[in-house]
């Protein structure tokens, strides 16, 4: 495999990048900076922006498969920033596809492009994208996904996975803001119910992405498909987050707040942060209120017929692998 992997230098990417490298293929990464680490993986490296289609297409000409990872994250931000990158970005990416004849395209999604509010238990693949969003990045990669899995044909056969809450050693976003909060005072609870939620340890969403270039082409069982990925063992959020609190040393979490109340203050944090033109991240937002008091787990069904998906690494192990990266962030 001759591959590019967008946003090579970031968590998931990187995942993706070292297991092409230990596979033996050759990879190239496509990101805003370079980064040594990649030199060290002899990783070729060329630095742009996904808005910038001549830098993209040069990047990817010559290669036979294209790993779609970087993107915008978070819950905050302006529109155009996210439709910047997440969909104005995808689509270069499509054209850069086609103009270079690649044949393979693999777009890392998310379970949120499917996330109205509400539980979500043990769903498939056959939910639809909901009417309204409650934030600019589901939004987006939502538009990102749909317009990925129509653009499948004969000459570039695509397939969409959403990884569910990635996590590991090294995470950017998910554990350090909850030792950043805990350790802050923070953190708090939303609502008594036991919600169950599904997340996913990062090499086995890395492993997920080779596994479906191999069986990509067109008119596979998985072209122009979306599959959504986890450690296929959902358990109650809060247990989740207090076994992150005992690994890295921090008293767990106790205080609880009512879902209604952190929804009101989601609501009225953000009108307030929009009319003064605040651009820092709001401490509630109505997307993250409604992600901590429901469920969300899902069936993994799809992607173990269709193409072997089975985590190799346990939650349990995951904890041992990132026990003493944790303790370094708790201090």
């Amino acid at each position: 495999m001759n591959a590019l992997v967008t946003g090579g230098g970031g968590f998931l990417g990187f995942a993706v990048v070292k297991l092409l490298r230990e596979h033996g293929h050759t990879v190239r990464s496509y990101s805003r900076q370079r980064h040594s680490k990649l030199d060290a993986l002899s990783v070729e490296q060329y630095a742009g922006d996904l808005t910038d289609l001549s830098s993209l297409t040069k990047a990817i000409d010559g290669c036979d498969t294209v790993f779609h990872v970087a993107a915008k994250a978070g819950v905050w931000g302006p529109w155009r920033d996210y439709f910047a990158t997440n969909v104005t970005g995808t689509r270069n990416i499509l054209t850069a596809c086609r103009t270079a004849s690649v044949p393979r395209l693999v777009f890392t999604s998310s379970p949120s492009v499917t996330f109205a509010g509400e539980d979500q238990e043990g769903i498939n693949e056959k939910v639809p994208y909901p009417a309204t969003f409650l934030a600019h990045y589901p939004h987006t990669k939502a538009i990102a996904e749909q317009e990925v899995m129509a653009a499948n044909s004969p000459e570039l056969a695509t397939v969409s996975l959403r990884p569910h809450l990635i996590w590991g050693p090294d995470d950017p976003h998910l554990i350090p803001r909850l030792v950043e909060r805990a350790k802050a005072g923070k953190l708090r609870r939303i609502g008594h119910a036991s919600k169950l939620v599904d997340t996913t340890f990062v090499d086995n969403a890395a492993m997920a992405h080779l596994q479906t270039a191999k069986k990509l082409a067109p008119g596979s069982p998985v072209a122009g498909k979306a599959y959504f990925l986890s450690q296929g063992q959902p358990e109650p959020l809060w247990d989740f987050i207090n076994r992150v609190m005992r690994v890295a040393a921090l008293p767990e979490v106790t205080k609880t707040v009512s879902p209604r109340l952190a929804l009101t203050a989601g609501a009225v944090l953000e009108t307030a942060y929009r009319l003064t033109g605040r651009t820092a991240e709001p401490p509630m937002t109505r997307f993250v209120a409604r992600q901590l008091s429901t469920s969300h787990w899902f069936d993994l069904t799809a992607a173990r017929r269709d193409f072997g998906y089975s985590p190799q690494v346990s939650t349990a192990k995951g904890f041992e692998l990132m026990a003493d990266w944790l303790k370094s962030l708790a201090g």
